[in-house]
């Protein structure tokens, strides 16, 4: 369950973060910083191309990243919840 909410927090993060033109707030940036240089650090930060990478290794995302995520609204838990329903986990 916990990789099924890492990986729909993910992909709702970036379905969101792509239609806002506001930047990452910091406590995300804090908080998924390992995650970003662990898999995505050939992106420039805020890139489309760094969103993809994300998306892509959702599944592999630290828990403190994904709390912050929420925290922070860029998803809610109830969407998270839904997606992970969508994708049978």
């Amino acid at each position: 369950m916990n990789t099924t909410l890492i990986a729909a927090v993910t992909l709702a993060v970036i379905a969101v973060s792509t239609t806002q033109a506001s930047a990452v707030s910091p406590a995300v940036k804090r908080a998924c910083m390992g995650d970003y240089f662990s898999y995505c650090s050939s992106h420039a930060p805020g890139s489309p191309g760094v969103k993809r990478c994300m998306r892509r290794n959702g599944s592999k995302l630290s828990r403190t990243c994904v709390n912050a995520l929420v925290k922070a609204g860029y998803v809610s838990k109830r969407k998270v919840r839904r997606r992970a329903a969508k994708l049978g986990r």
